[in-house]
């Protein structure tokens, strides 16, 4: 039995984060395949058979699971998002909460004829758009600052408040003897309120004040945290049941705030953790789904569905937004885009079997109507949001954007080469007057620190997916690849090559002792080949970056012999308008690349060399 549920345990995980793999490959939503999945492991092969491999630990450990999840949404979510957007947030927490649960709850009951305790829950359960989904669809879309920022905190804070009402409203028909479901509902909602509060923040506050001091090792900083959500959701369930997940989500919004010098790498682990959970998860839930309780849903139910995604999410967002600053886009896009994740299947399984034991009217519906409602939101929202986003101009059409950090006139001119392929640049630089020809021609710049707190909260980089570090400080330019390389990717972040070699007698030696390890660097551009101070005086002397469109009869070999000696390769561009900086990748199929941009030496100053070496061989 040990040996079959170990094989169980990895069997679930293997295949959640092989199908993330694969969704970031095919470039759709990955949920969408572990949905599939999860079907497949569950009732159709009955490998996996949730309730009964697990027991009654199945609960607890999909409980703990979205505690995690939730606090490392919460860790993505900081203070000058809400400052900017705090009207238009304010609506998407309150408001829209509010219109959302009447309008669900009106129609479960009068259109489905669930029982008003059930139609009230799916009304608070259809609240919550998870940050489980919307997170990796955010990632996926390459979405504006402000969508994203709304989109986030409208998930992650009101998961939460979704999971919290249906323990309120079932705690109230079940176990209170309350007055008013009124009372009863705002009186739980006030003592989490202050109980999470108390805790999230408390904690949180203690967490990165000893951070601070030195208290905590290196090794012990992300154990600890890891630690610190599960006790501050232990004690908040304590006191009030399934108050555990907002308290959990105010601890990750506190440390986000902190300042902390080690939040980027406690981010990246929890974002680890929280991959190998939502996959796991996901796999986890829908296996413990049996197809015949989707066909317990009738007509009525369907047209439910279709009245959530197609006219209450949209009417709530309208309503709740009318006399903020959003833009028409923006609101279109919130209109449109609320997958629902695990929070939603874990409360519906949760109680909805509970209610069902207790012959609570249309209590066996309340499961199979939100499975329904997780399938149809993240397949359509997670296919359609990239589209709509680049439709209503809230994200980038184009596939690559590139952030050149140390403007010069040799990287302005490349950021002008790659801007005529209509590839996105942007130029980032703290001195002012560097800038200066950038901005005469169009292009986009940054004055400022790209390593300060202040310069993340302003600048817009939904669209760049490469990093490109030329300035003259080759440490300097390690360390930009080093911070930015986990969020990019570390073949994605280049930077210059180090003068790494030292003259002895007439030869030329590496000196491994000037160089940092690879593994902090980025990848070295164009080869090594040329350093800075090289392309600063070539540039100078008249080279210039050119375009050359590419044929299957005209391929790069022929650009290369057509061009000057000397000729350098730089970038190369598919009918995708994915940009490749040189080298590329070996396994790439240079026939791919439509236009290819090189580094061509001044034809005129070859050809007054030449003359004047003829000059000289005749006399």
């Amino acid at each position: 039995m040990h040996h079959h549920l170990a094989e169980i345990i990895a069997s679930i995980l293997i295949v959640g984060i092989a199908l993330q793999w694969i969704g970031w490959r095919l470039k759709i939503p990955a949920l969408i395949l572990l949905i599939i999945a999860g079907f497949i492991m569950g009732p159709l092969t009955g490998w996996l058979k949730p309730s009964e491999d697990f027991g009654d630990l199945l609960q607890p450990m999909i409980s703990l699971s979205v505690a995690v999840i939730l606090f490392e949404g919460g860790l993505n979510l900081r203070w000058h998002e809400l400052k900017a957007n705090t009207h238009v947030i304010y609506r998407l927490v309150t408001w829209n909460v509010v219109l959302t649960f009447l309008f669900g709850s009106l129609a479960a009951h009068y259109l489905v004829g669930l029982s008003w305790t059930v139609a009230l829950m799916f009304g608070a359960i259809i609240i919550v758009t998870g940050p489980t989904v919307i997170m990796p669809l955010l990632k996926q879309a390459n979405l504006r600052k402000k969508p994203a920022a709304l989109l986030r905190w409208e998930g992650i804070v009101n998961d939460p408040i979704g999971a919290l009402l249906v323990v309120l409203i079932y705690g109230y028909y079940v176990q209170s003897e309350g007055d008013t479901l009124a009372t009863g509902i705002l009186g739980g909602l006030a003592i989490s309120l202050v109980v999470s509060v108390a805790l999230g923040v408390g904690i949180g506050l203690f967490i990165a004040r000893a951070f601070r001091q030195g208290s905590v090792p290196e090794y012990l900083k992300s154990p600890l945290i890891l630690i610190a959500v599960v006790l501050v959701y232990t004690i908040a369930n304590r006191v009030q049941s399934e108050s555990g997940l907002l308290a959990t989500t105010i601890l990750g919004i506190t440390l986000a705030n902190q300042n902390l010098s080690t939040l980027h790498e406690l981010k990246r682990f929890k974002e680890y953790v929280t991959i190998l959970l939502v996959s796991s998860t996901f796999i986890v839930l829908t296996a413990d789904i049996q197809p015949e309780i989707l066909q317990r849903l009738g007509w009525q139910s369907w047209v439910l569905l279709a009245l959530v995604i197609f006219v209450f999410r949209p009417l709530a967002i309208y309503i709740s937004t009318i006399g903020t600053d959003i833009s028409k886009q923006e609101r279109l896009l919130i209109m449109w885009i609320a997958p629902r994740g695990i929070v939603a299947a874990a409360v519906a399984g949760l109680f909805g079997s509970q209610l069902a034991q207790k012959g609570y009217e249309g209590a066996e519906l309340l499961l199979p109507l939100v499975f329904a409602l997780i399938i149809l939101t993240v397949t359509m929202h997670g296919l359609s949001i990239g589209w709509i986003a680049r439709k209503l101009n809230l994200a980038s059409a184009h596939p690559d954007g590139i952030l050149i950090v140390g403007a010069s006139l040799w990287s302005t001119g490349l950021a002008a080469e790659l801007q005529k392929n209509d590839v996105p640049v942007m130029l980032i630089d703290t001195r002012w007057k560097h800038l200066k020809a950038a901005r005469m021609q169009n292009i986009p710049t940054h004055y400022g620190e790209i390593l300060s707190e202040t310069t993340e909260e302003v600048l817009e980089l939904s669209n760049i997916t490469k990093l490109v570090a030329v300035t003259p400080n080759e440490a300097y330019n390690t360390l930009i690849c080093s911070r930015f390389a986990p969020e990019l990717g570390h073949h994605n972040v280049y930077e210059m090559g180090w003068k790494n070699i030292v003259r002895e007698g007439d030869g030329k030696e590496k000196d491994s002792r000037k160089v940092p390890s690879q593994s902090i660097r980025g990848d070295c551009l164009f080869d090594g080949q040329i350093s800075y101070e090289e392309f600063r005086d070539s540039f100078a002397h008249g080279w210039q970056f050119e375009s050359t469109p590419l044929t299957e009869k005209y391929g790069i070999d022929n650009v290369l012999e057509d061009k000057p000696e000397g000729t350098m390769l730089i970038a190369a561009l598919d009918e995708a308008g994915h940009v490749q900086l040189y080298p590329w990748d070996k396994d790439l199929d240079a026939d791919d690349f439509s236009v290819v941009i090189s580094y061509v030496p001044d034809k005129k100053g070859e050809e007054v060399e030449a003359k004047k070496s003829k000059k000289g061989s005749k006399s």
